[in-house]
Formats: C-alpha cells, sequence, structure tokens
C-alpha cells in the first residue's frame, strides 16, 4: 500500500453495523486485503480527525453455491477483509450519518 487513502475501501452498511455504530460507537468498514490494525487506525485517525480506541479485523469468507445438474461448487461473491473500528464516546464518523 502506498498512501493512507487506499487503506479504506468502502462503509459495511447492514442492520448490525447501524445498531452497533448508534449505540456500542462501532464502525464497519471494508479494508485492503493487506491492511493491518495500526494502518486501520492511523488511516481513520488521520482522515476523519476522531481517536480510536479499539480495531478489529476480520476475514470473511467467500459465498460458494451448487450448479443445479452437475453439483460442481463454484464462487459467487469473492471473500473480503473487514475492519470493526471502535472510537471514543462522542466520535462519529461522517460517512455513517445519513443511515442514522
Amino acid at each position: 500500500m502506498t498512501t493512507i487513502y487506499d487503506v479504506i475501501r468502502r462503509p459495511l452498511v447492514t442492520e448490525k453495523s447501524n445498531y452497533q455504530s448508534s449505540k456500542l460507537h462501532q464502525y464497519t468498514l471494508e479494508v485492503a486485503d493487506q491492511a493491518t490494525k495500526t494502518l486501520v487506525k492511523d488511516a481513520i485517525e488521520t482522515l476523519f480527525d476522531v481517536t480510536v480506541v479499539r480495531v478489529n479485523i476480520l476475514n470473511t469468507p467467500s459465498k460458494r453455491g451448487r450448479r443445479a445438474k452437475s453439483h460442481r461448487l463454484l464462487v459467487r461473491s469473492s471473500g473480503f477483509k473487514k475492519a470493526i473500528v471502535t472510537l471514543k464516546e462522542g466520535d462519529t464518523l461522517p460517512i455513517f450519518e445519513g443511515v442514522q
């Protein structure tokens, strides 16, 4: 990775992430495959001017399905890496404000 702008790809907006952002101050983001906890923390703190308390990183597996006639496995969507970022109480990310 060359810059901090390459670390964060997009926010993940689901029912669970909406609950986490409103009640627990946790925000879910899709990050680059080479991203580490320290890279994600530095990118969030410099881009959005907030204080990051904790970063959890998960590798989500790809979604697989079967073909009807041959029963072969095929990959429908590729896996990705996501980060759950916990912010200090009172801090928010503006990219999630339209969802609440």
